[in-house]
């Protein structure tokens, strides 16, 4: 387990600005209109800016201190209707029929999948992105705990609609397409 202060640390030497997910930006179509949003494990809060943006009403969680206190003064300062709150999520994950859109990327813990799917009101959609363990180009990290499998995140979120999904992998040209990571968009139906 990655402790709080390791990633105080590489956020506060972070001088990239905060940049949403790919699974977000591609399909930022199929947002709800209004309602809560939740950026969870959001890092300096890119997912969560753009929902803010976006008109939901936004929470960003994230173990850092030092990312939640950058997100909430980019949210101050836009004037934008998004709170940053320190939280570990797999102490305290989200609570049940709460949000209409929760985003995840390059996060994986594979035992919150149940709890992220539950906090989804009917007709919540999830933006899921994280890495895979058939890499094209290396990037990610090495430890296989936090790599998905072959199919994996389809799995893991089997009880949701699915709306979109890619995992292209290995197969065909590796410079072309979507490598290194998997994305789901899901719905919760019930």
């Amino acid at each position: 387990m990655v402790c709080r202060e390791q990633w105080n640390v590489r956020y506060r030497e972070c001088r990239e600005r905060p940049v949403p997910a790919r699974v977000l930006v591609e399909n930022r179509h199929l947002l709800p209109r209004e309602g809560l949003g939740l950026d969870l494990a959001c890092g300096l809060g890119g997912n969560a800016l753009l929902l803010a943006e976006h008109g939901l009403e936004t929470q960003a969680w994230d173990i850092s201190d030092v990312a939640v206190h950058q997100v909430n003064a980019v949210s101050r300062q836009r004037l934008l209707p998004l709170i940053a709150e320190v939280r570990d999520v797999i102490r305290f994950p989200p609570l049940k029929d709460y949000f209409d859109c929760v985003v995840v990327s390059r996060f994986l813990c594979r035992e919150l999948a149940t709890p992220i799917i539950e906090s989804l009101r009917p007709g919540g959609i999830l933006f899921y992105q994280t890495f895979t363990r058939e890499k094209q180009g290396g990037v990610g990290p090495s430890n296989p705990e936090w790599l998905l499998g072959t199919n994996e995140l389809l799995f893991l979120f089997s009880a949701l609609r699915i709306l979109v999904y890619r995992e292209e992998g290995t197969v065909g040209d590796g410079w072309v397409g979507w490598r290194d990571e998997a994305l789901l968009v899901g719905m919760k139906v019930n």
